[in-house]
């Protein structure tokens, strides 16, 4: 069993840090929430007063924070922190330039690292069933996979420093045009007074098929239970989409790729936000697209 410093104890995190200590591992942690970490006290999860003493005795270092730039700030703190030898996971899901820096800092201290954003939702961190994308030196991937083997159901070597990040951005991209369009359709299917069952039988069979309609359908009562059956509270939240979506344009923009479906994807998000999404599901964009107009 490792000693395991976890760094952000959020919607995934807390879960994520969880099944670490209940695999047998010993995990010291940190947050700023107060109330976030006396649930992980909870749990068996020792609690340290900051993230350089979390780190200090740690094998492994996971981090599970909002964005790129808390990252790197914590990573001043924790890297010149962290022992010999640690690995540092970074599991949070951030633009690829700074997934690179804060790699650099790491190899400046001697120490091993990944990008290791992750897929599958809150359920999935609850369940361990997570899949990892990771980026980084092989050497670090080899010693980390046992540790993310608790958390994860699938781990998947990306490439070097940033590939796992690359790989979140592109595929939550085409997820967050897809459910654009599995929403389109059953708005329209409904429109045109096809039963939603029917649509779904129909969709879910032919070449419509895609996770957005049989894993995760919009529509409440057809399909496997989804955020729809529960008045879209989050499993996976808009504002989280739209996050993931400007991501995918800032990459766009960057390397000069043309992504005109993401950043449409990107638009309707963000008018989805604004007219009542917030604190919804990112399938509750089917809410929105029922009452926007055609113009």
């Amino acid at each position: 069993m490792s000693n395991i410093a976890f760094i952000g104890l959020g919607n995934m995190g807390l879960p994520m840090a969880i099944n670490l200590a209940k695999a047998g591992h010993s995990v010291t942690a940190f947050d700023t929430v107060a109330e976030a970490v006396a649930k992980a006290e909870a749990e068996g999860i020792k609690a340290a007063p900051d993230a350089a003493s979390a780190v200090a005795d740690a094998e492994f270092v996971v981090t599970m924070l909002p964005n790129g730039q808390i990252v790197l700030k914590v990573y001043e703190a924790i890297v010149p922190a962290a022992k010999a030898g640690a690995v540092l996971i970074d599991c949070s899901t951030i633009d690829v330039e700074s997934a690179r820096k804060a790699h650099a800092m790491c190899d400046a201290a001697g120490l091993l690292s990944l990008d290791a954003p992750v897929s599958g939702g809150t359920g999935g961190a609850a369940a361990g069933t997570l899949t990892f994308m990771t980026g980084g030196k092989r050497e670090a991937f080899d010693k980390a996979s046992a540790i993310l083997d608790v958390m994860g159901g699938k781990l998947v070597y990306c490439g070097e420093g940033g590939a796992g990040q690359a790989a979140k951005i592109c595929n939550n991209m085409l997820l967050g045009i897809s459910m654009i369009g599995a929403c389109e359709a059953f708005a329209l299917a409904e429109k045109l007074g096809l039963d939603a069952q029917a649509a779904f039988d129909v969709i879910s069979t032919s070449s419509g098929y895609c996770w957005s309609v049989n894993t995760y359908c919009p529509v409440p009562g057809v399909g496997p239970q989804s955020p729809a059956d529960n008045g879209y509270k989050p499993g996976f939240a808009a504002e989280l989409m739209a996050k993931d979506l400007g991501l995918s344009q800032q990459a766009a923009d960057g390397t000069g790729q043309a992504t005109p479906m993401g950043a449409r994807a990107l638009e309707l998000y963000s008018r989805f936000l604004e007219e009542g999404g917030k604190g919804k599901d990112f399938s509750g964009m089917i809410e929105y697209l029922k009452t926007a107009s055609r113009a």
